[in-house]
């Protein structure tokens, strides 16, 4: 059995040991699937759409992270949405750094506002760039524990 497998009848049983009406059939229903289906999923013979793990995260109350074993917290955001958090507010501060400059220029030419947004694209995907290396070459020890 995979670990997907393993915590969603985990925390199914878990669920019905105080609500006996967490069944497969009842998970099912509410993800939108046949039993025979999720009984699957549980077993670890067949693998949900990443649409459906969604679904049973929801219901759990438990990130895709958990479901996946990315984490064993089931409450802790994943890596991506941490990341993004983080990328959105570097590019908040960018953005207003830039801005309370007396001007932007190009060639000595006022930047238009299409190529102010041109640039902030350009330099997001440099940020998210720069993440995705630095997260691989930063040896364990000196990252930020929340990450871990």
């Amino acid at each position: 059995m995979d670990i997907l497998g393993k915590r969603i009848k985990q925390l199914r049983e878990s669920k019905k040991q105080t609500d006996s009406k967490y069944t497969q059939g009842y998970i099912a229903n509410l993800i939108g699937v046949a039993r025979t289906t999720y009984t699957a999923y549980e077993n670890g013979t067949k693998q949900p759409s990443l649409e459906t793990v969604n679904k049973i995260a929801d219901v759990f109350s438990v990130s895709t992270d958990f479901l996946q074993g990315r984490t064993n917290n089931p409450t802790q955001l994943g890596h991506a949405e941490k990341d993004e958090k983080d990328i959105a507010k570097r590019m908040e501060e960018i953005k207003k750094d830039l801005s309370s400059q007396d001007g932007l220029m190009f060639s000595g030419e006022p930047l238009s506002e299409e190529a102010v947004e041109s640039l902030m694209e350009a330099m997001e995907h440099m940020v998210r760039q720069t993440q995705r290396i630095n997260k691989k070459y930063i040896p364990k020890k000196y990252r930020d524990k929340e990450t871990e």
